[in-house]
């Protein structure tokens, strides 16, 4: 049977098992979306090639599945890179697929082109300039299997519009790409990693993104009650370990607890599963668990000794690495070591004023407990993230969306569309600044649009709050561009879109307010006025060591 490119586009994104796609239309994509029409895919019309590229992450993070987000030539590339820059660093199967100039015109400055392949190159785990009708036969479903293979990651695939018009005679449809089986790990590794767990008297679990990826907390929970191994995680890695467990150490770095950050700096060993030693992380590298042998495992070998070298190092899938190394260590209660713990703990614990019910910390700790632990929260980027991260009682891995590596402002909103798109049954709570919400608030015509159970709550001190903190203890108080001389009424806005909006100062944030407009039908915004002196504490200096930590207007 005779098929257009964009025909056989369409036919094999359903064969894979894509039910949403979010993009925009144009010239160059027009194709795409003419055999859009009648096929089993809902297309959600983003108002942003940004805010689509969010969306089909906010997808594929909650699912662990890959996404799909459709864009035109030119603007529409340009737009859709920082979301795809995104995935790329936080390791998330999206897979962007663009319209392009003809081929004829290709490379003489047509109208609406860019270098998509170019541009793409340095921010995507691979791209693909497709050439005729027939090279999407493979370049659709190899696309699919790059992305969800080994370390997670988006693919572009970047399509001339005469390739999406030409026809071609299609007898049978390959079989859609699959994941690849990473290789198993080296028994080797795996004794030698069991012999350190057992010698050690201080180890530590370092759990990260890797984790979350890999779907691999209940195999951390095994090895570590078993062999008696606190956990601490990365910002991604949250919820790999329950906040409220006793084995949990919470999040280390630059916003980690004092208690934790000194609880690395004794240890005697570290098992790192799923990190790359980030730098927000482990603060000065060379002074990141100075005492500590180090055990690396990872799916991306590339990622193993790139900046910490490991005493020993082991490639493969999380799960598969921790569920044949936890029968191979020796049963441990490591009292010693637990009672340490709980010592530095009780010496430093979370200082009474955060928790506080005029401080942000605390509001995010009650809706917390409000909210259903089967909700999704996704972040924007900035002191909001940071208190969502320490003070959010994360139960579940998975479930925290936000971004990490790029820290990507306005990715808060179009993330949530889309988990609420993907897990339509689930609650979904956006935490977002009053900074944050103006990079993509074009999305809220999205939301209203598509009427999903999404729960924004702004916290709004006039200020890039982040920035604001860093002029006030590294600048000498000198606030240049980082606050507003004029903010708009947001509530405001989320009603001319269509969404339920309302304002609170902080003080006014009962449980009882809280809870109605949680259980609020439908997607609601609730603006929160917050005083700009709020600060979040603890906090490492940029570069320094992570034992030299800030509490409020003292240094450590």
């Amino acid at each position: 049977m005779e098929y257009s490119g964009a025909e056989i586009v369409i036919r094999m994104l359903e064969r894979q098992g894509i039910e949403t796609i979010a993009g925009i239309p144009g010239g160059t994509n027009l194709p795409l979306y003419d055999a859009l029409q009648g096929s089993s895919m809902t297309h959600v019309l983003a108002r942003h090639e940004q805010g689509a590229g969010f969306i089909a992450q906010g997808m594929a993070r909650s699912t662990g599945r890959p996404a799909v987000c459709f864009a035109t030539s030119g603007p529409g590339v340009t737009n859709l890179i920082t979301a795809i820059a995104d995935a790329h660093l936080d390791s998330v199967p999206v897979v962007a697929i663009s319209g392009q100039t003809p081929m004829s015109l290709m490379g003489t400055d047509a109208f609406q082109e860019v270098d998509t392949f170019g541009m793409s190159l340095a921010v995507t785990k691979h791209n693909f300039l497709v050439r005729s009708a027939e090279e999407l036969l493979e370049v659709i479903p190899e696309a699919f299997r790059i992305a969800m293979s080994g370390r997670p990651g988006p693919v572009w695939v970047d399509i001339p519009k005469d390739v999406q018009t030409a026809t071609l005679c299609v007898e049978a449809f390959p079989e859609p790409g699959t994941r690849r089986v990473a290789a198993s790990p080296d028994e080797a590794g795996l004794i030698a990693a069991a012999e350190m767990i057992d010698k050690a008297d201080r180890p530590v679990f370092y759990a990260g993104g890797g984790i979350v990826n890999s779907g691999a907390g209940a195999q951390v929970t095994a090895l570590c009650e078993r062999a008696g191994i606190p956990v601490v995680t990365t910002l991604m890695g949250l919820g790999v370990m329950p906040s409220d467990s006793p084995m949990s150490l919470g999040m280390l770095g630059m916003h980690g607890s004092r208690s934790t950050n000194l609880t690395l700096d004794k240890a005697d060993l570290l098992i790192a599963a799923g990190v790359r030693f980030d730098d927000r992380a482990t603060g000065k590298l060379a002074s990141f668990c100075p005492h500590a042998r180090i055990i690396h495992m990872d799916i991306d070998g590339a990622e193993i000794d790139k900046l910490r070298s490991s005493d020993c190092s082991i490639k493969g899938d999380a799960g598969e690495i921790l569920s044949r190394l936890a029968p191979m260590v020796a049963f441990r209660k490591r009292r010693a070591w637990k009672e340490s713990i709980t010592a530095m703990k009780t010496q430093y614990p979370t200082p009474e004023s955060e928790l506080d019910n005029a401080k942000p910390a605390a509001l995010i700790r009650r809706i917390g407990h409000l909210a259903d632990d089967d909700a999704f929260v996704t972040t924007d980027v900035g002191q909001h993230q940071m208190w969502v991260a320490q003070y959010y009682p994360h139960q579940k891995p998975g479930r925290l969306l936000t971004s990490g590596g790029l820290g990507t402002m306005g990715f808060g909103l179009p993330a949530a569309i889309g988990a609420a798109l993907a897990n339509p049954e689930a609650p979904v709570i956006c935490f977002s600044g009053d900074g944050s919400i103006m990079m993509n608030i074009q999305e809220l015509a999205t939301l209203a649009e598509q009427n999903l159970n999404v729960k924004i709550i702004i916290l709004n001190n006039g200020a890039l709050g982040l920035v604001r903190q860093q002029q006030e203890l590294f600048f000498g108080g000198r606030y240049i561009a980082s606050q507003y001389d004029r903010n708009p009424d947001i509530a405001t806005i989320a009603k001319g879109f269509g969404i339920r909006g309302g304002q609170l100062p902080l003080s006014a944030c009962s449980d009882k307010e809280l809870k109605a407009f949680l259980d609020t039908d439908g997607p609601a915004l609730l603006d929160i006025a917050t005083p700009q002196e709020a600060n979040v504490y603890p906090m490492v200096p940029p570069g320094a060591a992570n034992t030299r930590m800030i509490e409020g207007e003292h240094h450590a």
